[in-house]
């Protein structure tokens, strides 16, 4: 009773566990345990210990590119009315939120990027979170929504996987014949400008594989490049029920690390494997239920908003240590990276 009273209830939590998991390792260590046992009894105490410091909030499905690899597509068109969205944002706010990530299908497809924008502008000015970014294919971006919200947007991430126009065509990161590139160096502009820093996510597949970036990304000067190895998830982009077949977009493992080995002078290169994608992740979907990726599908809690966080995160797969061996931890608050405008 004496610390509930003076402890948030995220920090009780984490103290019971380590303590829990001080008990368990004495007698493990003292009493023969069958090695499968530990394994279990481990996952089960990350899970539950898990904080929800980094998120990313899928909050629509809907996207106007049919990129071929997609792992999160339009299965359904579902948003959350966003009264709802700003309940379920307070909730992780109260569990440990520090950084939220607005992503899709594409972010800005909903009421013409409105919806984003109030929401980003609720997160940083009433929640005050270090950290709001969005990912998004940078199509349906105007410069006006950034003189809207830009203020606070802490990061903002374009989704480019090559800098020649055919090889988009073919991947399908492309609205007809308009000119994705085009649209990558405007926002990046506009980032400068309305001192927003400028990220470009990456995934590396059959048709970029072997492509030199390191003069375009050097030019563009993000904060971060993310690069992802293609991923298969079923039920997404593979299997039965999948609106894409990723099969023809896989790569090996040689082949990323090939890649990955061409471009070691960027320094801003932020490399992401399969298996550092599958659990380093929270991730929620349109109905804000955490969704679990280790099966290599997707499998959905029961939304924070009926079962609270605490509850809802322990069926969500993460890996917290494998989180922080990525680097999903860094200097993700504008006001922290000093950059130059």
């Amino acid at each position: 009773t004496i610390f509930t009273s003076f402890l948030p209830r995220p920090m009780f939590l984490q103290l019971c566990i380590r303590f829990l998991q001080c008990i368990f390792a004495t007698f493990s260590s003292t009493v023969k345990v069958n090695p499968a046992t530990i394994k279990v009894v481990n996952n089960v105490i990350s899970q539950v210990a898990a904080t929800p410091s980094s998120v990313n909030y899928h909050f629509t499905r809907q996207c106007n590119y049919k990129c071929g690899f997609c792992f999160h597509t339009a299965k359904t068109s579902f948003v959350l009315p966003i009264e709802d969205a700003k309940r379920g944002l307070q909730l992780l706010k109260e569990s440990g939120l520090e950084k939220i990530n607005f992503s899709g299908g594409e972010p800005f497809i909903h009421d013409r990027g409105d919806f984003l924008g109030k929401l980003v502008q609720y997160c940083k000015q009433d929640l005050q979170l270090p950290s709001v970014s969005i990912v998004s294919n940078g199509s349906m971006i105007r410069e006006k929504w950034f003189q809207t919200y830009g203020e606070y947007l802490d990061i903002l991430a374009i989704s480019c996987d090559s800098f020649d126009e055919d090889t988009n065509q073919t991947i399908g990161r492309a609205q007809g014949r308009k000119s994705h590139l085009d649209n990558l160096f405007k926002v990046r502009d506009w980032c400068r400008k309305y001192k927003v820093a400028f990220k470009i996510n990456s995934v590396i597949n059959t048709f970029n594989v072997d492509e030199d970036m390191r003069e375009n990304i050097t030019e563009l000067n993000p904060v971060r490049w993310k690069v992802f190895q293609c991923l298969l998830i079923d039920g997404e982009n593979a299997g039965e029920n999948s609106l894409r077949e990723a099969e023809r977009f896989l790569i090996s493992d040689q082949q990323f690390q090939d890649f990955l080995e061409r471009h070691s002078s960027i320094s801003c290169l932020v490399p992401e494997s399969n298996q550092k994608m599958r659990d380093s992740y929270l991730i929620l979907d349109e109905y804000m239920r955490f969704l679990d990726c280790r099966e290599g599908r997707k499998d959905p809690s029961k939304s924070i908003l009926d079962v609270g966080v605490e509850e809802a995160i322990q069926f969500s797969g993460f890996d917290e240590k494998m989180f922080l061996k990525r680097g999903g931890k860094y200097v993700w608050s504008k006001a922290d990276m000093r950059l130059d405008w």
